[in-house]
């Protein structure tokens, strides 16, 4: 079979479909434009690159910087163009389309916000890795989360010589101490009111449909953190004779043997799967 007959058997598939649940992950972003190596990364990181030698924004995330003020300067440049300056989606838009009128519900381990930057419903996300806009206390002395984006954009504004002066980095309104990125890099990250909302609709979702006729559609997971997206939805497949897996992936799109008949797996970019479906 071919790819557009491919395409074609799993636009059936998901016209017909009832119930879906999207497992995202940093492959989908890519596809949209969100790279975060190559081009894009000199356009923005050039002088970190020169200086530090690391070639793309993960990378850049867990160096080791000098001075806090770096270290800053790194972050409000990464967050700023990940999460607020960025352009719109017509991958995610396009995705929308699809699912817009079924019942479905997104986890994600992306944390640059694109799903809901461009339209779908926040009650049906599930960011179970952080959000790029929100602090929380580095120790933490308590389970809270802040709107980033003004502070973001003072770092940004004041930066100089890839450095921003101590007096404008982030710090936790209860102790004091320096605010961190709200991403689970660590034990310390903050589980706030709103990611537990969250986690509860994802819960609630499954176990509504766990034994219905349900599509698990996977897009762009690799194999970073696949306990999280990729291996529950192939146990879930297992477990459920009425459900279908279908993972859209360019060079990762596979399944084990147990769930090939129920899988319908697409090796190609999403972007372009995306457009003909």
């Amino acid at each position: 079979m071919n790819l557009d007959e491919k395409i074609s058997e799993v636009k059936k598939i998901l016209d017909d479909a009832k119930n879906i649940l999207i497992g995202a992950g940093a492959g989908l972003s890519t596809a949209a434009g969100l790279n975060h190596g190559g081009e894009r990364f000199k356009k923005y990181f050039a002088d970190f690159e020169e200086k530090y030698n690391f070639h793309d924004m993960y990378s850049g995330g867990f160096y080791p910087y000098e001075t806090m003020g770096e270290f800053w300067a790194f972050w409000a440049r990464n967050i700023l163009f990940n999460r607020y300056d960025q352009p719109k989606s017509t991958v995610h838009q396009k995705l929308l389309q699809i699912v817009r009128d079924k019942n479905y519900f997104v986890l994600t381990t992306d944390v640059d916000h694109l799903f809901q930057n461009n339209g779908f419903d926040k009650s049906k996300l599930f960011y179970t890795q952080g959000d790029y806009g929100l602090f929380q206390c580095s120790t933490p002395c308590h389970q809270k989360t802040y709107d980033n984006e003004k502070i973001v954009r003072e770092m940004f504004a004041h930066e100089k010589n890839m450095s921003v002066p101590e007096k404008y980095f982030p710090r936790c309104p209860k102790c004091g101490e320096i605010m961190t990125t709200n991403l689970r890099i660590d034990d310390k990250f903050v589980e706030d009111s709103g990611w537990k909302a969250a986690a509860y609709r994802y819960k609630k979702f499954l176990s509504s449909h766990l034994n219905d006729e349900i599509i698990f559609l996977e897009l762009g997971v690799g194999g970073n953190t696949p306990g999280i997206i990729k291996f529950p939805f192939w146990q879930m497949t297992a477990q459920n004779p009425k459900s279908k897996y279908i993972c859209i992936n360019f060079g990762e799109s596979f399944a084990p043997k147990e769930i090939l008949p129920q899988s319908y797996l697409i090796d190609a970019d999403i972007k372009e799967v995306l457009e003909k479906l």
